[in-house]
């Protein structure tokens, strides 16, 4: 199976090429090697390499920063999948496409189904629910994955900021009305590459690790497996306190519930969700290896 991957700086792409399939050749690009948002370029670099599989972790994921850069938000997470979706039909190639959780508005109060219909409530989420739209019309065949709070060993993500905050100061202030699943880019890589070589998945599903936490959840877990790994000095002590969404007021406003209904033989019989506690502590043991 030859599989192109875009995006392959973020710590999806990352993780992508780290746990790619033995056997598979992988052609990973970044936006140096093809911004997708030029049609004429992704119709050229997928006639040139001639994928199987194109899976789509190219993003603009600045919820914040969208807010007031709409135009460059939209080219990446709405125009980019749209190029890739007619290139992938014109040359007979299967797209798996990610998308969040950011689609939904968080006012349910029990898991979110991929039936659900999309209410998001800014710019990042409005556009990746352009995206979708825009891959389900012209290419119903591919496949789309919601996920969501995805963090990885690499690059800026809660886990890794909050351990250096944590290692800097002495007190945190946490939004703890705001749940959602946290996800390791492992377990996400597992269930895309699940996707991509099965031929006869389409259409939207959800992947993320089990079970639900709020941001404060999240940050305390983080704080005391940081120390249980030599992450943070066992000595440090570090005051966490829950705040509200009001107390931390964001240029983006995010869904309050966004927990994703998982339906474990999406991904094949391989695939079992993971609690998201266990695999911080894996991911975390990982990083002192």
């Amino acid at each position: 199976m030859k599989i192109l991957i875009t995006g392959k700086n973020g710590q999806l792409g990352q993780q992508l090429q780290q746990d790619a399939p033995q056997g598979a050749e992988l052609i990973a690009l970044g936006r140096e090697d093809l911004d997708i948002t030029n049609r004429d370029a992704v119709f050229s670099a997928l006639a040139e390499h001639r994928p199987d599989v194109v899976i789509n972790a190219a993003a603009y994921t600045a919820v914040d920063r969208a807010e007031s850069d709409v135009e460059n938000a939209y080219a990446i997470n709405a125009t980019g999948p749209e190029n890739l979706a007619q290139a992938c039909k014109e040359c007979g190639i299967r797209l798996v496409h990610v998308s969040t959780d950011f689609v939904f508005d968080g006012q349910k109060s029990s898991p979110y189904t991929t039936e659900d219909p999309t209410r998001p409530l800014g710019v990042y989420g409005s556009s990746k629910a352009a995206g979708e739209a825009a891959v389900q019309a012209i290419l119903p065949e591919a496949a789309i994955v919601r996920t969501a709070w995805v963090y990885s060993v690499h690059g800026n993500n809660f886990v890794n900021t909050m351990l250096r905050l944590m290692n800097e100061r002495d007190q945190l202030g946490v939004v703890a009305d705001q749940v959602g699943t946290p996800t390791w880019t492992g377990t996400l890589a597992k269930a895309l590459y699940a996707l991509a070589a099965d031929e006869c998945a389409h259409g939207i599903y959800h992947c993320t690790d089990a079970g639900a936490a709020s941001w404060y959840d999240f940050a305390v877990a983080i704080y005391e497996e940081g120390k249980t790994s030599g992450l943070i000095p066992a000595n440090k002590q570090v005051y966490i306190t829950p705040i509200t969404t009001t107390d931390y007021p964001t240029p983006a406003t995010r869904p309050p519930y966004s927990v994703l209904e998982k339906r474990v033989e999406d991904f094949g019989s391989g695939f079992r969700p993971t609690h998201w506690r266990q695999i911080l502590r894996e991911v975390l043991q990982s990083k002192t290896q």
